[in-house]
Formats: structure tokens, sequence, C-alpha cells
């Protein structure tokens, strides 16, 4: 249960009230936000059949069992507020998994415990006692969190009136092993032992362990399993479930799924699966081999004793590679060779960079190791860095700035610090004497921010003389920000949302020649999200025409392991890859090696790993027990604890998934774990559904079908025969200022993937907007698409349910219109039927 482990929903409480006011400013941002007088269940964003909460906070889906022509869903609930808290466990029922009914709070926290998350069972032997042999209990088993100590213990709550009302047992908790990170315990009935099974999460130690027992209070451990797969966070809400492989009940293997946060495929939370076998005792996962990268031609493996060609700024790498670990780093390992570039020289305080000399871009794919930290390079449209040497197509006056960028510190200066790379703007050339302006070619606002780096003297824009960074705007100054008396460069940002699509130009004015009469600039971006204080990036850039490209980060980790960059689109071009440490604070290094240009990419150990669903907003996902027919189907939390506290919902906070159905199906010669919507959700379709025409689409988005495809809550079945278009597929919910959120198909990597950089509200959180991949392989020719949309998500089942991804988005109400598309070729739109759903609230 992602909110129990302790260092992190410690954290979530200290950073409510941020998350608050990132909440507020998106509300503001976006003023289509849920009004407070409007009906129940009819707010801006409130999800029309997708369970949602009247009111108040709600994660994980807790105890799903199926009693009496009832599915119960129990959940992680704050019945005292919008953000996370007061752990309980809230209810709801339905007979189709559907349309919900909310009761009343089932489990609460007191003043002892808060209830984490966990599983429930129908006793039908009565083994507990708890009931009767004739109406047997329904037992919940979950995770108590005490709130003095913070040992997370298991526990047993009970109901005999078809879980309406709840009886904690005085015998709690029933297993305690004395941790802080022992939760989510899944139980079933295991019939070759005629006994109880319970999986539950050694959290930290990336582990799951079983226990076994007879009355569901004296438990028995049997065995553990991991770590293994993705390990980049903790493991939660484990779930173990036998399937039939291809409907075959004479092939039987049992699915382990184990969530994990962070360190999810798309970034954040996610649910991996392990296939295995289960003897009743150990769960064995299936052997998927060693992975062997493609081969390819190695760029740099740091095996010299120099950096040789590659420049370094900064102290963090030192003077060349090193051997491997430096002191008092933890043990670096899954680097090749004898040596890597390590920027944890003297610890985590240092910065600087690591340049490649310029190349031109003639594979499909550069292949690297990364480890390190996770701090993400934040993207922006650079305007300028100052790091040619030059000042490119910026014109001067005056003698403040010299003939090109400054290197850092200028005699007699005092240090200068926080600047980037190995140039800035540094108008002291001539001490405090000099004067003069450098000024911008004009460029159009596209985005909603203008960041950058600015120190210097304190001589605000239209004082007597100025020192001071300006933008202008028709030839007025509408922007301008100045040092404060010192030499280091500090972030700031402007706000230019209300000057989309003007020409601008970029000022720097020193007229002062008294004390501090200079200014200090650099990495001026334009940019849709805003800069943080401070660069705090450790990561491995990739520059063409002066922008980042592409950009990976570390995982918080020494063990170095495989990613890569999509070349194909830079073919042809001169290109840098550069290494960038700017982070002083823990995990403030970055490590890399074996660069190796290749013509298909490397697979890191996240997209080696099996997920449930690529997108970024599928967690804490488990299962239902004793649903009729021996179906097995899964909910998940429709959320990522990187944002949770800031989606732009009001009065409730959280959704879940669409129940799905389960399956372990052949795919590509190998066995995966498939889902698709519950049969179900097609009750909801409305009549008369809005046909495309078939037939060729060719560089071009258009509708659809016409304005009957156009809503907010669409059920939408589409198949293409691939033609030579690299990307084809649909776009939903376009409209209001160019949003729209891209559900397409990439045929070179043969990818399913979802956009919803542009999907609406994106601000809140700078992880939030961004592009989702999941891969998927033509069927006959084909590509079958899925896709649900409701008011604030989209949920996109690729092929037979092979390829999922789910992703929440916030856009405007009136953007509601349906496209099709095709870029760079010709794709043949075979058939698309889009259906208008029903709301559950009606």
């Amino acid at each position: 249960m992602s909110s129990g482990r302790v260092p992190r929903h410690a954290r979530v409480r200290m950073t409510a009230a941020a998350a608050a006011v990132c909440a507020l400013s998106a509300a503001l941002l976006t003023p289509q936000a849920a009004a407070a007088d409007a009906p129940p269940y009819s707010e801006t964003y409130r999800p029309q059949f997708h369970f949602t909460p009247e009111k108040n906070w709600m994660n994980d889906p807790n105890g799903l069992v199926y009693y009496k022509g009832e599915y119960h869903l129990f959940y992680q609930y704050n019945p005292n507020g919008s953000s996370w808290g007061d752990m309980s466990w809230g209810h709801a029922v339905s007979t189709d998994l559907v349309h919900w009914q909310q009761l009343p709070l089932a489990l609460s926290h007191d003043d002892e415990e808060m209830v984490f998350s966990g599983s429930a069972v129908v006793d039908e032997n009565n083994t507990t006692g708890f009931g009767t042999a004739k109406n047997p209990p329904m037992v919940a088993i979950y995770t108590s969190h005490n709130k003095s100590t913070g040992i997370q213990s298991q526990s047993l709550a009970y109901s005999t009136d078809r879980g309406r009302t709840w009886t904690k047992y005085q015998g709690n908790p029933v297993i305690d092993i004395g941790s802080r990170d022992f939760r989510d315990p899944k139980v079933q009935w295991y019939e070759p032992t005629k006994s109880w099974l319970m999986t539950v999460s050694l959290s930290a130690e990336h582990k799951v362990r079983f226990y076994s027992s007879k009355n569901l209070k004296d438990w028995t451990q049997l065995s553990e399993f991991g770590p293994a797969g993705a390990t980049g966070g903790v493991w939660e809400c484990p779930d173990l479930f036998p399937l039939a492989v291809d409907g075959d009940t004479n092939d039987i293997k049992w699915v382990l799924v184990v969530n994990i946060n962070p360190g999810g495929v798309a970034g954040g939370s996610a649910a991996q699966y392990f296939i295995g076998d289960f003897d009743g005792t150990k769960f064995t996962a299936e052997d998927n081999g060693t992975y062997t990268p493609p081969a390819g031609t190695v760029v740099q493996d740091f095996e010299g004793i120099g950096f040789g060609s590659w420049t370094a700024t900064g102290t963090a790498f030192g003077p060349g590679p090193t051997a491997g670990t430096l002191d008092g780093q933890q043990t670096v390992a899954g680097f090749d060779g004898k040596g890597l570039a390590n920027s944890f020289h003297s610890g985590d305080a240092t910065t600087g960079t690591l340049t490649s000399p310029s190349f031109t871009v003639d594979s499909p794919y550069l292949n690297f190791k990364i480890g390190g930290g996770r701090h993400p390079h934040q993207p922006g449209k650079i305007l300028a860095d100052f790091e040619g040497g030059t000042y490119g197509a910026w014109t001067t006056t005056g003698d403040a700035l010299g003939p090109a960028p400054a290197t850092g510190t200028l005699p007699g200066q005092q240090q200068v610090s926080g600047f980037q790379g190995g140039g800035l703007i540094n108008t002291f050339v001539n001490g405090d004497a000099g004067t003069g302006t450098l000024t911008s070619p004009e460029f159009t606002i596209d985005k909603r921010y203008v960041n950058f780096l600015i120190g210097g003297g304190n001589h605000p824009a239209g004082s007597a003389n100025p020192t001071a960074l300006e933008l202008l705007v028709d030839g007025q100054v509408v922007r301008s920000t100045t040092g404060k008396d010192a030499e280091a460069l500090e972030t700031a940002t402007w706000d230019v949302s209300d000057l989309a699509g003007k020409k601008a130009r970029i000022r720097v004015v020193d007229d002062n020649t008294g004390g501090w009469g200079h200014i200090n600039a650099d990495q001026i971006v334009l940019s849709d999200t805003q800069a943080r204080p401070g660069s705090q990036e450790t990561s491995v850039n990739l520059i063409v025409d002066g922008q980042v490209v592409r950009s990976a980060t570390g995982s918080d980790s020494e063990m170095l392991d495989w990613t890569s960059f999509n070349m194909r689109p830079y073919l042809g071009k001169k290109a840098q890859i550069q290494l960038v440490d700017m982070n002083t604070g823990g995990w403030g290094h970055i490590l890399a090696d074996q660069f190796t240009a290749a013509d298909s990419p490397a697979l890191s150990v996240l997209q080696r790993a099996h997920w449930a669903d690529h997108g970024k907003d599928y967690y804490a996902a488990v299962s239902w027990e004793n649903a009729p027919g021996g179906k097995r189907y899964m909910i998940g939390w429709m959320n990522n604890w990187d944002y949770a506290g800031a989606i732009p919902t009001s009065p409730w906070r959280g959704a879940q998934s669409v129940p799905r159905q389960m399956a372990l199906r052949t795919v590509d010669g190998r066995v995966r774990l498939t889902s698709e919507p519950v049969n179900s959700v097609t009750s909801l379709r409305q009549p008369s559904p809005a046909t495309a025409t078939a037939g060729i689409v060719t560089n071009t988005s258009k509708a659809l079908a016409g304005p009957a495809a156009n809503g907010k809550a669409l059920d939408i079945e589409a198949t293409f025969s691939p033609g030579d278009a690299e990307r084809f597929g649909l776009k939903v919910r376009t409209g209001t200022a160019g949003e729209e959120t891209v559900i397409g198909y990439d045929t070179t990597t043969q990818e399913l993937y979802v956009d919803r950089t542009h999907s609406g509200a994106v601000e809140f959180n700078r992880t939030f907007p961004g592009i989702q991949t999941a891969p998927l392989k033509a069927a006959n020719g084909k590509i079958k698409m899925r896709i649900l949309v409701d008011w604030s998500s989209v949920e996109v089942f690729g092929g037979d349910g092979e390829a999922v991804i789910t992703d929440q988005i916030f856009p405007d109400p009136a953007s509601q219109g349906v496209q099709v598309f095709a870029e760079n070729g010709s794709v043949n739109l075979n058939k698309a039927t889009v259906w208008h759903l029903g709301s559950t609230h009606d």
C-alpha cells in the first residue's frame, strides 16, 4: 500500500501544504477546475464511469472480494480531507463492476493505528470462529500502522452482515515482525493444503513473503521471493493468482503482481508482474535468461587514463575515468571493463559537465550504461546557454561584454558560481567601469515560462543606471530581473503565458559604473514548466543545434544499467553527448559508461521487466477473490505518487481504473499477462455510434467521423493497416488552445504511445506532461486499439490487451474532438467506431 512506507508517508505529510499550493495553483491556472457549487459527480474532471468517492482522498484498492452477488471494493480513504492522511477503509459495492454504490466507512483509523492496505476473504468454513456455519464471516486482513512507533503489522477485522459493519479482532496483530516496511497482505484460500495463503510485502527489501494459516489467526512463514525484476522503489501491494495459458486449463501458470514506487517503467508508480510456478510453499519465476545488448561501434568506453577529446568543466568528474568506487561511495557495479565516468569526486558536493566533441549522427541508436542520482533534466527550448565560445546571433554594444561569453570568474572579481557548463554572460570584463548591452534575435513566445540564471548587481530596470535582464515585446520592456549584489547565479522565472504568440527579444543591460555595476546571466530557456531554484539535474544529454533533445538520468543507484537514445530524427546532424552533474544534495552524482552506436536499442532492466500497464496512472493493482466463473478481475489506483496530491480535482482526489479481466496469452512466442475492460463497460454504450469512413490517411490530422464522434466519455475501437507512415493513430479531447491527447503507434519502434504533453492542465507537476510507450507488434498486419476516454483519463488497450497504457488527463471541458492522424506517410484506417458512454451516476 503505497502510502504505508513511513519515510514516504512522513514526506507526504510534510509536503501536504506544498501539494495544496500546487493544487490551488493548478486550479487558478485552469479556470475550468471543479466548481465548489457543482452538483455531486458533475464537477469538472469528475470521472463518469470510474469509481471515485463523493469527496476526499482515495488511493489503493483494498479487500477485493465477491460475496452474495456483490463485488466489494474497499479502498484507502481519508474521511477527513482531500489529501493523504488518517488512512481508513472506504467501501463500495457493485453487481457488475461498473455501477458502484458508495457505503459508509468500513474500517476507521483510531488514536493508535491507521488502517493500511490489505485484502478480504469469505471464511466459508468459519475457520476463525467469527461467524457461524450458516452465516460465515467476511474477514479483512489489513496492515495496522502504529502511529507512535511506525511499526507495520498484520491485523484482522470481521463482518457478519455482508461487509456493512465491522469489528476489529481483539487479538490483533496476528503477525508482527517489528518492521516499518511490512505491509499489504493479500490472502486467499489455497485448496490443495486446505489452508489460507498470505502474500505480503517486505517493501524496502524488495521481497514478497508467503505465510500459511488454518484459521487466519496463527501464521507460519513459508518462503520469500525477491529481489528480482525492477527494484528502483519499494515493493507494495503484492498479489498471487493462477491463470490458464491461452485458455488451456491443463496449462496453469501463477502470476505474482508486485507494485513498485518509484521506479516504474513510465516513471513513479507502476504494477510489475512475474510469471512462474507456485508449489504451495514457494513461488519460482520463469528464467528470462541473461541479457546481451545489441552489438555496435563503441564511441566512448572510458578505458583510457584521461577523457581524451571529451572536455570537462568543474571538478565533479575529476581528471579522468575512475576504476570503480570512489572514497565514501557505495559500491559501484554494472560498468564494463576497467573504467567509467563517475562524478562523485569529493562526494556529492561538486558539480561539473563532461562533453564529447561534435560528431555526425550516423546510427539509429546510441546505447549506453547509466547510474547515479535520479535528477532528470528539465526540458525546454534553450534561447541561449553561451557555450559556443561566441555570442552567435546576439548583438552587443559598449565594452562591458567583450567579444565572447566569459568562462567563469574574471580578473578582480569575487568568485562566480551557479552558472551551467563552461560559459556565461558576465559584464565585469572591464570591472564595473564597463557598460553595454547584449540583445537576442527575435523569437516567438510559444511556452509558458522563460527560465534563466541571474546574478550580479541589484540595479533594477527603470532605475537611473540598471544592471538587468529584460524581455522586450514591441520594443517595450515587459519583464525584467536584476541580481542581488552577489556573484552567485540563482534561478529566476518569468510567467509569459499572457504574451503567447508574441514576438520578443531578450536584452542584457549594464548601464552602471559604480559598485556592483555588472550583471551575470546564463541558461535562458523557454519552457512549459517553471524552473526550480538551482539546477538539480544529474543526467546524460544529447545536444543537437544547441538544444537538449534526449536525456536520461540515474535511478538513485550505484548499479549501472543500459539505456538508449533514439537518434533516427537526427541522422546526418551534428550532435554532442554531455554528462551533467549540477546537484550537490543526496545522490548528486552521475555514472556513465560504454557509449555505443547501434542499429537497435539496448533495453534497461525496467524495459525487460514485465508490466501490467505501461502508463503513468495504474498502481496498487490487485484482483478480486471468489469472482464467478473463476474469472480474474483486476483494478488499480488511477494515479501516481509523483503528483497524486497535486492533481486539480475537487472535492475528491483519486480514482480507480476500469476493472479488467486478466488472461495469460502467448504473444510473440512468450507468455504474457493481458487485460481488457470488463464486458459490462459495453452496457454504458449509447445507441447510434459514430462510424468513420475507411480509407487512406496521409500526412494529416482530421476529424475521425465528424461532430458525432466528439465527446468527453467515449469507447473507441479502431483498426489500422500500417503503410509507410512513421506514426499514426487517434487524437482525443482535442480543441481549446491546441489541447489534444495523442494515442498513436510508432511503426519504427513498434510501440503504442500516449502523448499527454498538451492534454490540458499539466503545469501542476513537472513529471506529469510526457509520452508513455508500450511494445506492440502488428498482428496479421494490423494494429488494433480500444480506447476508453473519461472526463479525466484515457485507458488504451493495444492488440488483444498485451499493451496497455493508462493516463490521467485534465482538458478543458470544451475540448471534445476526436481526430485520426498520420505523420510522414500514409496509413489505412480499416475501421473505427465511437460509442458515447452513459454516466454510472445517472
